[in-house]
């Protein structure tokens, strides 16, 4: 039986939780910014409440000094609001493959005391959803022992593993709140755009696609209008695909799972992408630990994994979480993907990255940074993009691999490395 729903405060909702509780927040664009407002209301009363999450949005004061003895933040993907907190005494990053964060809840690794989440409004059948984030979040409320829900009406109904029927939920704060919105498309310059139209050559017809976040995969799908029959299957999904939905040029027909539906595991984008998922069948929001899975990856034809770095060295190996010992982001779905692509018929991994960074410091690296963590090692790379050209640096040696990347490294840099290369190797 249904139970009715009875709304109650943010405030009246996180009393439930005590010290020396875990606590879950949902991520990205469904962070519960009220819930974990209250709850940080709460500090002076609380203690050694450990909150875990992924990415987060809103403007969250995590690393408020006055929370020292009150929370602590175990991060299992650092975002720009829990970066000062995780890198501090009060905080600190688990080193994990996104795929392999339900386990940690499922398995009483980590196990869930209260899940913080944002879902849409129950339907006549009393199911919610938990809209553009499932990712993580579905082993979480599965597996905690109190479930608080805000209730949106302007999250979007999504379809896929995401439904929670409300006698599941413990306690539910009706709050109508806009989602927060990033739109990609605003931070290009040229090289972005060049590197763009790099990767795109690499796209075959009826590639199955993973972006990760950010403005080079948004320029690789602006370059693929003239493609056809391409397939989603990726962690994360923006804006960029729209269009390309909406012609046809991304209709999901190659694929040999999920047939004429794109997959994803969240979203974050503009408020018409959270519109054109709302209630959408051809869009599956569904469990991390199936989208990142390697065995269901690989099955899709022409797997085709876009994803960043923060350096690469002249070896082929990516740090793409941490500037030398203070960490950035999280290992995230790199990984799962890179390998998913290369195991895939005529997949193709892909590392994409600006030859220097905002400051000109080359991204191409002799060595990487003392402490830097190596997401992808060198013998999962594949191809390498940036703005001056694409080396694919499978079955190369070691010798070979430096010479291919400094040739795509940027023009004001290739002396220096090629002096490192030669110290390393005494050759030219």
């Amino acid at each position: 039986m249904t139970r009715e729903p009875n709304y109650i405060s943010a405030a009246e909702a996180v009393k439930v939780i005590s010290s020396n509780n875990r606590v879950f927040i949902h991520g990205s664009a469904s962070t519960p910014v009220s819930l974990v407002e209250a709850l940080h209301s709460r500090h002076k009363e609380l203690e050694k409440v450990e909150m875990v999450s992924i990415t987060n949005i809103g403007d969250l004061d995590f690393d408020n000094p006055e929370y020292k003895k009150s929370f602590f933040f175990n991060s299992l993907f650092v975002s720009a609001n829990t970066r000062s907190v995780s890198n501090s005494v009060d905080g600190d990053y688990v080193p994990i493959f996104l795929s392999e964060i339900p386990r940690l809840f499922r398995n009483n690794i980590l196990p869930i005391d209260v899940a913080l989440i944002q879902v849409s409004p129950p339907d006549m059948h009393g199911y919610c959803s938990l809209g553009t984030s499932v990712d993580i979040a579905r082993a979480a409320v599965d597996t905690a022992k109190v479930v608080i829900a805000m209730v949106n009406p302007r999250m979007p109904r999504t379809h896929g593993d995401g439904f929670l029927h409300v006698n599941r939920i413990s306690s539910m704060v009706w709050e109508e709140r806009e989602l927060p919105e990033v739109d990609y498309s605003a931070k290009v310059n040229d090289a972005v755009r060049q590197i763009g139209k790099n990767v795109a050559s690499l796209i075959e017809d009826g590639a199955t696609l993973q972006m990760g976040i950010g403005s080079i995969p948004d320029q690789v799908l602006q370059n693929l209008h003239g493609h056809k029959d391409l397939g989603i299957h990726t962690e994360m999904l923006s804006d960029g695909v729209l269009p390309l939905l909406e012609n046809g040029v991304i209709n999901n027909r190659k694929k040999k799972l999920n047939v004429g539906r794109s997959v994803t595991g969240f979203m974050l984008g503009t408020r018409k992408l959270y519109d054109f998922v709302h209630d959408n069948p051809t869009v599956r929001v569904m469990d991390i630990s199936y989208v990142n899975d390697t065995s269901i990856i690989r099955q899709n034809p022409k797997a085709t994994a876009i994803n960043s770095a923060i350096e690469i060295d002249i070896t082929g190996q990516v740090c793409a979480d941490s500037m030398g010992t203070y960490q950035y982001s999280g290992i995230g779905g790199q990984m799962d993907f890179i390998r998913g692509a290369s195991l895939s018929a005529g997949g193709k991994p892909i590392i994409a990255l600006q030859s220097v960074t905002s400051k000109g410091h080359t991204r191409i690296v002799p060595f990487l940074k003392q402490g830097a963590g190596v997401v992808t090692t060198r013998g999962h790379v594949h191809w390498v993009v940036t703005e001056f050209g694409l080396v694919n640096l499978f079955g190369m040696n070691l010798k070979q691999r430096g010479r291919a990347l400094i040739s795509i490294a940027h023009p004001d840099h290739r002396e220096s490395l090629e002096k490192a290369f030669y110290e390393r190797y005494n050759t030219n």
